[in-house]
This record gives structure tokens, sequence and C-alpha cells, in this order.
């Protein structure tokens, strides 16, 4: 039976990689990603009202303030949970960390790097085909020269990392073998490699979380369930309803432009209009079960409005639903 937290549900990132008492951890896995280009000696958590339920409600987004050992400050942005259009986002995201330096008056541009790290549980076709990490820096196209080192985005697709434990050789392979397969563990691996995996194991250990925390976690993981199950359930039923419409709409068509050809395009117009339906759908429940989870927290109403999209009148809803 596994043991161990799930560290891409929401509030087990938040465990591992948001907290005070677990920065030694996160300097670590930093260290290790970065290795051989600096050591971080110290970080600090920025926004914290981002540590949590991000402001647009689908994953958990933190910033992180890091000194290196040659005093050199930048800014890295961890990032969860992906959606579409995630590398147009992730670059949304990352720009905003750099805008929020700027300060009125005069100032010469004088910024701090912001790297951003991306986890991602999924393959976008629009990164490197069987990469699993992918780094973007600002760089000449021609001669690959980099131009700038104050943005770079750092995308780790998961899906893709196929290493076995004994064919981990790094900390850092390391650190992603535990991440990716973390809640099928009965014991921890590697623990003589490294004693931050040991702390790593006692953080994460289920049977040290107090009644509270484990409401949350298992919270947490409904939700995460409940969303890609909703997801499943809406890309099933856009395609159904996708079928049924383009034979429909495509027989009609088909009368006057010839079958084959009516069917084609009916068939990929109501399988579109299908899947944005279910998505919509699918969209609007997840911001049900976070306003379910911030209304157990003794968040305002206003708060859950902000944070969710809801009207007053769903939260009220909800609520109504708790008792």
């Amino acid at each position: 039976m596994a043991q161990f937290i799930n560290p891409f549900s929401d509030w087990g990132f938040k465990h591992i990689f948001g907290r005070e008492i677990s920065k030694d951890l996160l300097i670590c896995f930093l260290n290790d990603l970065f290795a051989g280009e600096f050591v971080i000696k110290s970080l600090a958590f920025g926004n914290k009202e981002q540590i949590g339920l991000s402001k647009d409600s689908r994953e958990v987004i933190f910033d992180i303030y890091c000194t290196t050992d040659e005093g050199k400050e930048i800014i890295v942005e961890m990032q969860n949970r992906g959606q579409e259009h995630f590398i147009d986002r992730a670059l949304y995201y990352t720009s905003r960390v750099i805008v929020n330096q700027g300060i009125k008056g005069e100032w010469d541009y004088d910024i701090r790097p912001v790297y951003t790290i991306c986890f991602m549980n999924f393959v976008d076709p629009l990164l490197p085909l069987g990469k699993f990490r992918t780094d973007m820096v600002l760089a000449d196209r021609d001669t690959g020269k980099t131009v700038s080192d104050k943005i770079r985005m750092i995308y780790l697709m998961l899906p893709l990392f196929e290493k076995t434990e004994a064919e981990c050789e790094t900390d850092f392979e390391r650190w992603i073998f535990v991440l990716k397969n973390m809640n099928t563990f009965e014991r921890m691996p590697f623990l003589a490699k490294n004693a931050v995996f040991k702390k790593l194991a006692e953080i994460s250990d289920l049977r040290t979380l107090s009644k509270k925390d484990m409401d949350k976690y298992e919270d947490s993981i409904r939700i995460m369930r409940d969303a890609y199950a909703t997801y499943k359930y809406a890309i099933k039923t856009g395609l159904e309803d996708g079928r049924k419409q383009g034979l429909e709409e495509g027989m009609a068509q088909g009368m006057a432009q010839g079958i084959e050809k009516g069917m084609a395009q009916g068939m990929a117009q109501g399988m579109a209009q299908g899947i944005e339906k279910g998505k919509a759908e699918a969209e609007h429940q997840k911001n049900i079960e976070f306003a379910k989870l911030m209304l157990s927290d003794g968040d305002s109403t206003e708060k859950i409005q902000k944070y969710t999209g809801l009207t007053v009148e769903e939260i009220d809803a909800i609520a109504q639903s708790l008792h």
C-alpha cells in the first residue's frame, strides 16, 4: 500500500515545495536542477497569496526569491498542473514576474533573472518530441548565442522520464524518479544516496499527517481525480455529440455537396463544438470543487468569487450544500 503523498495534487505540491519547514528540500532540488551553473545558498517565498489556490484557480504557483553563493539574485517560479495553451500561459506568468519588478520614478531597468520551472504530467506537442527536459532562453536564432539571462523557462515533461530506480545516476534524476512515482512507494528509495530523501520521506509520510492535513490532502486528491474524470467525460461526450451532430449535418450538406465531403465537414464541426462544450463544463465543475475547499477553510464569499469566477448565488448554494 502506498505510504507517501501525491506531490502533484495541489496540497501535496505545496506541502513539499511551499513551506518554510521544507526550504532545505527545495534548495537541494534547485541546486540539483541547476547543477554546475550556480549554487543557491538561501531562498524566501514571494507572493504568499499565491501559495495555495492561485488567482486563476487552475494550479499552485509560487515565486521563490533565491540568492546564490556569488550574491546573484534570481526569482524562481514553480508551477504545477497543465492546461490548454500551456506554453503561452507559462510565458505570460514569467513575464508578469518580470514586469512586477518595475519601480516608479527613475529606474534603469535593472531586473533580476526570472527562471520558471514547469512540472508537466502530460506531453505538450509544441515542445521537442521525446525530450524530458526543455530549457528555453532568449537567444539568437542563427547562432544559438544567449542574448539575455533575464528570462528562462524549464519544462519537465514527466511522462517522458522513463529511467528506473537503478538507472538514475545523478541526484536530479533521483529527484524526478521520486516525484514522478512517490505516491506508489511503500518505501522511499535512495535513502543511502542522499540524506535529503530521508527528510522528504519524513515530510511526505501519510502516517504523520494530522487529521486536518489528511482531510485537506484527501480533498485535494478528490479534486484532482474529479477534474481528470470530468475532463475525460467531457472529451468522450464531446466526441459522441460531435459524431451525432456531424452525421446529421453531414448528410444534409452531402445532398448538395456530396455525401462524403459533407459528412467529413459536419463531423469535424460537431466534434469541435462538443469538445469545447465539454471543456467549459469541466472547468466550471473544477471551480465548484475549489469553492468547496475554500469554504471549508473559512474563506469569504468575496475571495472565493475572485478566485473562481463563480457568482455569489452559486457560492451560496454550494455553502448550503455543505451543511
